[in-house]
């Protein structure tokens, strides 16, 4: 079973707040595993509080990697975390341990499981051309420019995403082509390097919604305005990606005296709805187009049903392949 454990890479995924740190840490913890962070805004410092990081409890059940790992001042790609996770993975198997993907962004996850396109390395130049654009044009108006060079990229993605909206741009910019068509080209579709089993955490939606608005409440109350805070004397660009994270920009416009704390919870709050509700949607797409060994919970995972769900999902990870 060891060397059958050396080829399985887990995968623990859902919307935010369903439960997936603590099933990951307890997988983890119970397997002899190692559990590595395969989400976008989770790799960057100083977000600790506002991405929901792993706590003490977490982080004393199993060695945790790529937490915090590259600055906010920083943009990370899905083919660079790719390379981080790839490394991670092997290390962890080199140790003999199970390697346990955790997190919610699923170009990240795909990029993984598939292989990514080999998209030339965009100069320096370029990119900050592209930042200064946008912050020109502004969301919308950068959204319909980019609509008339590159209408597959712009209708897929919405006028306010716009870290994938520059990503598009100056990849049309820097090789005259656009980003779907290198998307088109990944590399290893045929077959995963590893034998992934993934878990995926769904539970309804009422209740994944109230506890996205419970958990922004304790996260206010553990320092997230001093986090944001912190962050916005860096100066930093606001195109990064971690200017971007959920309830920064809403709490960037209260310390701004743009937004009452009320209003701007309130704001928050529906953001992170609506992200879950996205993340559902793509989770589910995924679902039935990958073929991918996968268990799905409805429910959320909490130290009060573990009991009854974990031996299933234990067995799930464990079983030899098919």
């Amino acid at each position: 079973m060891a060397a059958e454990r050396q080829a399985k890479v887990a995968i623990v995924t859902g919307p935010t707040a369903s439960g997936k740190s603590a099933l990951a840490a307890r997988l983890a913890g119970e397997l002899g595993g190692v559990v590595i962070n395969a989400d976008s805004m989770q790799v960057y410092e100083g977000l600790s509080i506002l991405t929901a990081r792993p706590g003490p409890e977490e982080l004393a059940q199993a060695p945790h990697r790529l937490y915090g790992v590259l600055s906010a001042g920083e943009a990370c790609s899905a083919g660079r975390w790719r390379e981080m996770a790839l490394a991670e993975i092997e290390a962890a198997r080199e140790a003999g341990r199970l390697p346990v993907l955790c997190g919610g962004t699923g170009l990240y996850l795909r990029a993984l499981t598939e292989g990514i396109s080999e998209i030339p390395e965009i100069p320096a130049r370029l990119r900050a051309a592209a930042r200064a654009l946008h912050r020109e044009l502004g969301g919308e108006a950068f959204h319909a420019r980019l609509a008339e060079r590159d209408p597959a990229s712009a209708g897929r993605l919405h006028p306010n995403d716009s870290q994938r909206l520059i990503r598009a741009w100056e990849v049309l910019e820097a090789t005259g082509r656009p980003l779907p068509d290198w998307q088109g080209q990944a590399e290893a579709k045929a077959a995963p390097p590893y034998d992934f089993r993934r878990v995926v955490v769904l539970p309804p939606r009422d209740g994944l919604y109230a506890s996205c608005d419970a958990r922004f409440d304790a996260m206010l109350k553990a320092g997230a305005l001093e986090e944001v805070r912190a962050l916005m004397e860096r100066g930093l660009d606001p195109a990064l990606p971690a200017m971007k994270a959920l309830a920064v920009p809403e709490l960037i416009r209260h310390l701004r005296g743009e937004l009452n704390l009320a209003a701007a919870g309130e704001a928050a709050r529906t953001a992170t709805r609506r992200y879950a509700k996205r993340q559902i949607t793509w989770l589910r797409g995924e679902e039935a187009r990958q073929k991918i060994q996968t268990m799905t919970v409805n429910e959320k995972f909490s130290e009060s049903n573990a009991e009854k769900i974990f031996p299933k999902i234990r067995e799930f990870v464990l079983t030899p392949s098919r």
